[in-house]
């Protein structure tokens, strides 16, 4: 995964960035933690200007949590709170829960959903609660622009301060990305299995 990042980045540059976060946001598999640091990695060797890189960055994260938001939308309440009473063993969720959630996003949805983008896989999943519950587009977009912001910029940082060292780190990654993913599945498995019995 690791090579097929890096000749990305290298073949589309900044346009290359923002479609490996966009996709990042659709398939976990491919980890930000992964991307922005050999971006900025990159950056710090001057072939790209840091400040454009977390733009990038950004553009697409935030692109990507368009595509989850509007998922939520299409949901709805109505039928997630179907789906809950039905199947929300799977992922653990009843309709109780949901009108829980409900008042808790009407009260911090935003700032939720900007928190929740810097948090690894919540990141991802902020998203759908944002569009079941109606949160307004325009802020929805700003708060997780900003979120994406803070960390591509972290992660952009942490790449451009290796510098040199980035080629050490860069041999822990794949089996971490590898191993990460390995440990979540299963989770997620048993915790199905265990629920359904």
């Amino acid at each position: 995964m690791f090579d097929w990042i890096t000749q990305l980045i290298g073949r589309a540059g900044y346009a290359g960035i923002a479609l490996l976060m966009l996709l990042e946001n659709l398939f976990p598999p491919i980890p930000s933690w992964l991307v922005m640091p050999l971006a900025g990695f990159e950056a710090s060797s001057g072939r790209f200007s840091p400040l454009l890189v977390v733009a990038a960055g950004t553009a697409g994260s935030t692109a990507g949590a368009l595509c989850w938001y509007w998922l939520g939308r299409l949901v709805g309440m109505p039928r997630l709170q179907r789906l809950a009473s039905r199947h929300g063993h799977w992922i653990s969720v009843t309709p109780d829960k949901l009108d829980r959630a409900s008042l808790w996003f009407d009260r911090y949805g935003a700032r939720a959903v900007m928190i929740g983008r810097m948090v690894p896989v919540v990141r991802i999943l902020i998203s759908i609660p944002a569009g079941v519950f109606a949160l307004r587009l325009r802020k929805f977009v700003l708060f997780t622009a900003i979120g994406d912001g803070i960390w591509n910029g972290a992660l952009t940082a942490a790449g451009y301060l290796l510098r040199s060292r980035y080629a050490e780190v860069k041999d822990y990654l794949n089996p971490v990305a590898a191993g990460m993913l390995t440990v979540v599945a299963t989770a997620y498995v048993l915790s199905a299995i265990l629920r359904a019995k």
